[in-house]
């Protein structure tokens, strides 16, 4: 029974969203609260519980997911990103430039979300290749694929952070290994799958595609923008910190009392490192160019608007995920696996892919995720930065019609919906099935 409520829940969900065009977290809310009558949670005890969800779910993260969103701003603004972006082209040449829209895509995908970094480089990747005469899409499947991952395995993104704190896991870890497997996630999904994708739907590759919707973009002289060095160090200022941190941790274990070691954990903190790496980018990105605090400001106060939306979505995720963990579903699930020998990093992953597919929005399945799989965590030694990695990367598979991402791509590149079938859905299929392979790979290692 659990189960089936739990299916009729999502169903519901899936009308709300797709059929009768509710806003996301209304929906959210309004299953959180039949869900968590039906599973039989008092009346008196199912506020309490939603807002337990909220409170909890946002308290971690939102200092996280504020200040990310204005360091990217900064940079994006600033023309940081675009001098990044620019000199990788520069350096690799005409003939490896797609490695070249990798790393700069990887790079300004840590720093920025998804959608702000498509919005951010796609009109780069257009003017590139109009510029070399080369088909879009051989430049755009790169680009897309390192956004994907960065968005589905590494912090402060969304995803990857919610699911890190709902877990209990180390922040830095996840950081680390989600590098760890994002780098060769995305060489397979992005250069390798490019050539894989001109045969399967060659037609795609003919597309000229249009930016229109963005409007009009906002023009820089590489000459007036940051230093690529000011650039690049600025955006990966925060993964420098958190990873210094992490390092230090696995060889000298907790602090204790060594003062030392205190200090490198404080300002490795994700919330303290955000927190330093955003006073510098006021600093590189404005200041140091003679933009006033005003202009700097406006950049930061429109980041925070931006994510407003998002911010409730994820709420609403983490109310339907208390919801999940009270009414028992949870331990429903740990009963039924109990003494299985399959991987909780497995299932964790198959849970998130069932969720994606069916709700669309990646961050609102891996926070439920969390909701199935967090009472069963008990019962096994598991690596919980391993399988804060893999919901994330369950959450990436098989982006379709019910995924504002799918929409984006097709418009962008004016494909038909079959070719974006069969080149952005299947590009986030194999980031999610190559992805998992080693992040599975990674636990026998670590082992």
């Amino acid at each position: 029974m659990p189960l089936l409520i739990v299916a009729i829940g999502v169903i519901l969900l899936i009308v709300l969203i797709s059929k009768l065009k509710v806003n996301t977290f209304v929906a959210l809310l309004i299953v959180s609260f039949c869900v968590a009558l039906i599973l039989g949670i008092p009346m008196e005890k199912v506020v309490s519980t939603i807002e337990t969800g909220i409170g909890g779910t946002l308290g971690h993260i939102a200092l996280i997911f504020g200040l990310g969103a204005m360091l990217g701003r900064l940079v994006a603004d600033a023309g940081g990103a675009q001098r990044i972006a620019m000199t990788l082209i520069n350096k690799f040449g005409e003939t490896k430039i797609e490695w070249a829209v990798v790393v700069s895509s990887f790079i300004v995908g840590i720093a920025m979300f998804f959608e702000v970094g498509l919005v951010l480089l796609i009109p780069i990747v257009f003017s590139i290749a109009r510029e070399m005469k080369v088909s879009l899409l051989s430049l755009g499947i790169p680009m897309l694929a390192a956004l994907l991952a960065t968005h589905s395995f590494l912090p402060p993104h969304p995803g990857p952070t919610v699911i890190a704190g709902e877990y209990g896991a180390d922040i830095g870890k996840v950081l680390l290994y989600g590098i760890i497997v994002a780098i060769p996630t995305v060489i397979i999904a992005g250069p390798i799958f490019t050539r894989l994708a001109k045969k399967i739907v060659p037609s795609a590759f003919e597309k000229r595609g249009s930016i229109d919707s963005l409007g009009e973009q906002k023009e820089f002289n590489l000459d007036d923008t940051p230093s690529f060095n000011i650039s690049l160090l600025t955006a990966m200022f925060p993964v420098i910190l958190m990873l210094i941190a992490t390092g230090v941790k696995m060889v000298f274990g907790n602090a204790g009392t060594n003062g030392v070691l205190k200090i490198i954990a404080f300002v490795g903190d994700p919330s303290v490192a955000m927190l330093i790496s955003l006073v510098i980018a006021v600093y590189t990105m404005g200041i140091n160019r003679n933009i006033s605090i005003k202009e700097i400001t406006k950049s930061c106060s429109s980041a925070a608007a931006s994510i407003g939306m998002m911010l409730l979505i994820i709420g609403g995720g983490g109310a339907f995920k208390q919801v999940l963990i009270n009414g028992g579903v949870g331990k429903y699930i740990a009963v039924i696996f109990a003494g299985t020998s399959m991987s909780p990093i497995l299932l964790a992953w198959i849970v998130a892919a069932i969720l994606r597919v069916s709700l669309g929005s990646a961050t609102v399945a891996a926070i439920s995720t969390a909701g199935l799989v967090i009472p069963m965590l008990a019962q096994y030694d598991a690596n919980l930065a391993l399988v804060t990695l893999a919901t994330g990367c369950g959450s990436a598979i098989a982006s379709h019609v019910n995924d504002a991402g799918f929409w984006m791509v097709k418009e962008y590149f004016g494909l038909t919906l079959k070719e974006t079938f069969a080149t952005w859905t299947l590009l986030s299929t194999i980031t999610s099935v190559v992805g998992l392979i080693f992040i599975l790979a990674l636990d026998a290692i670590l082992k």
